[in-house]
C-alpha cells in the first residue's frame, strides 16, 4: 500500500499523475517579478513568475503563476506550464523548416541550423530552445519586447511547426510520393 503511494500523487482536481511522468520534464524560470498593490491600509507585496516547462523531446508549455511567495508562484506557473502543453514536430536536433512568430509587438524568427551549430538564441529564446529538446537551431529576436511576450511569440512559431507526415496526409500522399516528384 505504501508502494503505491509513493508511485502516484494526487492534484488539487484528484487526479492522478505518476512521479515517473512528473519528473520527466524540465522546468525553467523565465522572470519572477514583485508586484504591489495599494490599498488605503498600504502596500501588499506580491510575486508574479513566468515558467516554461518541456520533456526535451517535443513537448512545451508556458504558465504564469501569482502568489505571495515567489516558492508558491513558481510552483502554481510550472502546474499551469504542464497543463498547456502543445507538440511540436522537429527533425531530430533541430527544426523542420524557418518559422516566423509573434505575439503582441513581438516578432520572432527561428532558423533549422546544422548539426553541432548549437543553440544561438538569447535570453528566454534560449531556455525555450532547451527546454523543447533543440541542439542546433538558430534563433533572433526582431523587435524589442518583455521575456514573456518573447515566449509567447517562440511558441507561436513553434506551434505553427508541421512535420513531413503530417504535410503529406493534408495533402492525401504519402512522404515517399512527394519526394519522388
Amino acid at each position: 500500500m505504501a508502494e503505491a503511494r509513493n508511485k502516484t500523487r494526487r492534484g488539487r482536481d484528484g487526479g492522478r499523475e505518476s512521479r515517473a511522468a512528473a519528473d520527466q520534464f524540465v522546468d525553467s524560470v523565465i522572470s519572477v517579478k514583485r508586484v504591489t498593490k495599494v490599498t488605503k491600509g498600504g502596500k501588499r507585496f506580491s510575486f508574479s513568475a513566468f515558467v516554461v516547462s518541456g520533456d526535451q523531446n517535443g513537448k512545451i508549455g508556458s504558465g504564469l503563476g501569482k502568489s505571495r511567495e515567489v516558492s508558491s508562484a513558481i510552483s502554481k506557473a510550472t502546474a499551469r506550464a504542464r497543463k498547456a502543453m502543445i507538440d511540436v514536430a522537429l527533425r531530430g536536433v533541430t527544426l523542420p523548416y524557418d518559422i516566423q512568430g509573434q505575439h503582441g509587438a513581438c516578432n520572432v524568427l527561428l532558423r533549422s541550423a546544422y548539426k553541432g551549430t548549437g543553440v544561438i538564441a538569447g535570453g528566454p529564446m534560449r531556455a525555450v530552445c532547451a527546454v523543447l529538446g533543440l541542439k542546433d537551431v538558430l534563433a533572433k529576436n526582431l523587435s524589442n519586447g518583455s521575456p514573456v511576450n518573447i515566449v509567447k511569440a517562440t511558441l507561436n512559431a513553434l506551434s505553427k511547426c508541421r512535420s513531413a507526415e503530417h504535410m503529406a496526409k493534408l495533402r492525401g500522399k504519402t512522404v515517399q510520393e512527394i519526394v519522388k516528384g
